[in-house]
């Protein structure tokens, strides 16, 4: 096959992507319009669980986007050997992210029409508030310096500028999974939330998942042609990714030592994660992560394809974590009932999805998986787009 075959066929296979990714996001579109005019009842979300899917996917969002804007800003930053040109793609890439988590917090919202009023009546003393302004400054920084860096490959501007700029998306990208933490772990009421650990943690799991799923992006796009990189860079960003996964991990052996000691009060919580209702997802991502760990630091393994495979284990293990967040913390009830609390009805799939497990407060509605499967295909969609229509191949003296 020649070499204008392949363009050729690489060319068809993108367009054939970004017409399905398109569709998707029809139909998510659809379904969304749907549930903004028959109402959140068709959900499974209530007022003992007022947050699902949708913010728990924003969560995880945030922190996917953590891993391009850091990769590609942190060498420039320090003035180190960066990992082989890759650092337009990984801005793509953080950039799309952080638009699938705005847009999570879009469909989440009951009315987005009047989403103007968050700037219109702002509580400044809110996290929401903060984390709404840093996420928005997030999102035009990560624009901007994909902007310079296109710029300064052309010759124009200062690579001096570039590196200030560097240094300004490094500290944003750091402050957005910090803000987005702190809504969670500035609320008393919810102990699992409630922890000074919460802001770190945010952090070294964005770490995680975010060069994670870079990687994964990355080594297909160099399998389908579209860019040449060295293995030694792959190598390179499989040992971070062990190194973050490790960090990760011991912030939350801290956490639960602290909350689960002999007497403390958090020992409710830690039977919850480990033998309770969030058990599965508990042991699924501590085995998740040790099997991320052996292929990370075994040297015979991270040359090999199973990089990539524990990229993608990462990617869910930092899921399963998203998900015992935000469920825990509605998992144990904040106040006293007088009476007997019965489950609140639920219509349509939702009960029949509902009772798969009951002893979880919350399980999302065959309309919250539609939706957000919707959306997943928008930010494949821009992705396919930035591939197929930015210069975002790396120069030949990157690699």
């Amino acid at each position: 096959m020649t070499e204008s075959t392949k363009k050729t066929s690489r060319s068809k296979g993108q367009m054939i992507a970004i017409i399905i990714a398109a569709l998707i996001a029809a139909i998510g579109i659809g379904l969304w319009a749907y549930q903004l005019s028959a109402g959140f009842v068709n959900t499974n979300m209530r007022n003992l669980d007022s947050w699902g899917l949708y913010i728990i996917n924003f969560m995880w969002f945030v922190g996917l986007s953590a891993g391009g804007m850091i990769i590609s800003s942190a060498p420039k930053v320090f003035g180190a050997k960066g990992f082989g040109g890759i650092s337009k793609v990984a801005v793509w890439v953080s950039i799309c992210c952080t638009v699938l988590a705005v847009a999570f917090v879009l469909v989440d919202l009951g009315g987005p029409q009047r989403v103007w009023h968050l700037f219109a009546y702002a509580n400044m003393s809110s996290p929401l508030m903060w984390d709404i302004i840093v996420l928005t400054l997030y999102l035009i920084i990560s624009i901007v310096y994909l902007w310079a860096v296109l710029r300064l490959e052309k010759g124009k501007g200062s690579a001096k500028a570039l590196r200030v700029l560097s240094a300004i998306a490094l500290i944003c990208a750091v402050m957005v999974h910090t803000v987005t933490a702190w809504i969670f772990g500035l609320l008393q009421a919810r102990a699992l939330w409630y922890t000074a650990l919460l802001g770190p943690w945010f952090v070294s799991s964005a770490l995680v998942s975010g060069l994670a799923l870079v990687l994964i992006v990355v080594v297909a796009l160099r399998k389908a042609g579209y860019l040449e990189l060295k293995q030694e860079n792959i190598v390179k960003m499989a040992k971070f990714l062990g190194i973050f996964m490790a960090v990760d991990l011991y912030f939350f052996a801290c956490d639960l030592l602290t909350s689960g000691f002999p007497g403390a009060e958090g020992a409710t919580i830690v039977a919850m994660l480990t033998t309770g209702a969030l058990a599965p997802f508990f042991w699924t991502e501590i085995i998740l992560s040790i099997i991320v760990l052996f292929v990370a630091f075994v040297p015979t393994l991270r040359t090999t394809s199973l990089v990539v495979c524990a990229s993608a284990l990462a990617v869910l293990a930092i899921l399963c974590k998203r998900i015992q967040l935000l469920v825990g913390g509605f998992q144990i009830p904040n106040i006293s009932y007088p009476t007997v609390l019965t489950g609140p009805e639920l219509s349509g799939g939702g009960s029949s999805l509902a009772s798969l497990s009951s002893s979880l407060v919350y399980v999302p509605s065959p309309l919250e998986f539609g939706i957000v499967i919707g959306v997943l295909g928008l930010g494949a969609l821009l992705l396919l787009l930035g591939i197929r229509l930015l210069p975002l191949k790396p120069a030949a003296e990157d690699n």
